[in-house]
This record gives C-alpha cells, structure tokens and sequence, in this order.
C-alpha cells in the first residue's frame, strides 16, 4: 500500500512528511494513479485530524499492499463544499456534523454514517508563556490580553473549531468583548499556527491540535458544556462504494485505530449517533 503526501489547502505552509515527497501534490490533486496501483482512496477528513489520520493510514498500509490512499486535510467546510462540487472523496471525517447535514441536504449520498471521535476545546499559549487558566473558572478571559492583543480562532463564520469556540465565548458571557479582537485562521491548524509563531499570545483550538505542537501549551480546557458536543461524524460517500472504502472506514471503529485515536487525545465516540 501507498501513501501520498496529505493535500492541504495552504500549499504555502506544506511541509514534507516521512511518506512521501512533495511531487505527489500533483498526482493527488488530479486524482492519478500509478501503473502499478490496483485501487486509489480518497479521504477527506479534518484538518485537526491530519497527526491522527496520517498514523492510521500508515499502520494500516502495513496490511494492504494494493491500495493508495490519499488524504486531503482542510476545514470541515472547505472540504464539504469540495465534496458538492465533485472532489473526488470516498471518505469524509468532519469536525463537526452541521457539514455532514449540510452535504446530505445538497443530494450527496451519504452511506454508514456515524460518529467515530470526540475532542475538547483548549486555551493555549506559546510554550513558555501563560500560567494556568481554566476559561469560566480562573476569571475573564478578555482580561489576559494586553491592548492590541488578539486571540486566534478558526473563523466562527464557517470553521467547526471556531464555531464551538463562539458557542463557548457566547456561553460564558465574553464574545462581545472579544468578537472584535479575533485573529481568524482558514482552519484550526491555520489558528494553531498563529500562536506557534508568537503572532497571537492565545489562541483557542482542540485539545487535540495542542497535543500536537511543541511549540504551545495549554492553559485549560473550556467547560464541556459550553459549548456543542465536539464530535466528528464519518460517513462514506456517494451510490458505489468501493470495498477498499468500507473496509478502511470498518478498520477505524476497530481496537488498533482507536488506540491511535486516543494516543493524540481524541475519544471515541461511543454510543452516540447523529
């Protein structure tokens, strides 16, 4: 099995991966196979799940000499709309399941749909900046930035990490002193990266993106219920599907996922269900 290099949308900020090189954006981008390939898979999946899906995706090459898969990471929206408008995409993981409504309501066929993971929402800073802060618990959260401060998000126009992060400002009461002051990323890696770089001094994200930076911390995780369920639907798509798709998207409620999954902070699911 191969595995090519995860398309993302700001090419600008790829960086190389272990699996492969930067040639085959191309190939991904068209949707091409080698000679040798007998079946492709196309997934799209969120871009805080870009750690956690790589990871997978190599364990699972190591069972499956014929198959190349070929991520694409971005905002949940991005990648809903890419899906309507015919990317090619045999799986898609959201951040959220206000896209994957939105999707089934523009006629895209959706198949096995369920949730898979759930994350928490997390206040971080650069790695040796903040003490610890806990938002509804520790004080007001505006009152940590300095004027001219602005505290990075996921657009909460569109971005699933920026919407709960608006859910959970609306909730403790701060999104009007802080609307105005939101530095807005395409994406939450994109928000991720603006505290990464000391551009803002905090930034809300998922536990799970903090996880994955050794270049922030985090001060504390917002109250689960201030916000919406962080949950992350997956769902095949369109009328035939592949068997390669259904097998991969089994594997991924399966024990040796899951641990991978949890290794990058995520939960499963469980029970719940749309």
């Amino acid at each position: 099995m191969s595995f090519r290099l995860p398309f993302c949308t700001a090419i600008a900020d790829l960086k190389p991966l272990r699996y492969g090189v930067h040639a085959a954006l191309a190939l991904a981008l068209l949707g091409g196979t080698g000679a040798s390939q007998a079946a492709t898979l196309h997934i799209a999946a969120a871009a805080s799940m870009t750690d956690a899906m790589n990871e997978a995706i190599e364990a699972y090459a190591g069972q499956h000499d014929d198959l190349s898969v070929v991520p694409v990471y971005a905002s949940s929206s991005t990648l809903a709309r890419q899906i309507a408008n015919g990317a090619p995409a045999e799986l898609y993981v959201s951040a959220n399941i206000q896209w994957v409504d939105w999707l089934e309501n523009q006629g895209v066929t959706l198949q096995e749909r369920a949730n898979l993971l759930r994350n928490r929402l997390a206040l971080i800073a650069t790695a040796d900046g903040g003490d610890a802060f806990v938002p509804g618990e520790d004080g007001r959260l505006s009152e940590r930035l300095d004027e001219g401060d602005r505290l990075s998000v996921g657009d909460p126009d569109h971005v699933p990490a920026g919407i709960y992060a608006r859910e959970a400002l609306e909730s403790l009461g701060e999104w009007a002193d802080l609307e105005p002051r939101l530095a807005r990323g395409s994406d939450v890696r994109a928000a991720l990266a603006l505290v990464e770089r000391g551009e803002t001094p905090l930034g809300i994200v998922y536990q799970t993106d903090a996880n994955a930076s050794d270049r922030v911390r985090t001060l504390g995780l917002f109250p689960a219920d201030s916000h919406a369920p962080i949950l992350y639907p997956a769902t095949l798509i369109g009328d035939r599907v592949s068997d390669e798709a259904a097998a991969f998207r089994a594997w991924l409620d399966g024990e040796d996922a899951m641990a991978i999954f949890d290794a990058h902070g995520f939960s499963p699911a469980a029970t719940d269900s749309r």
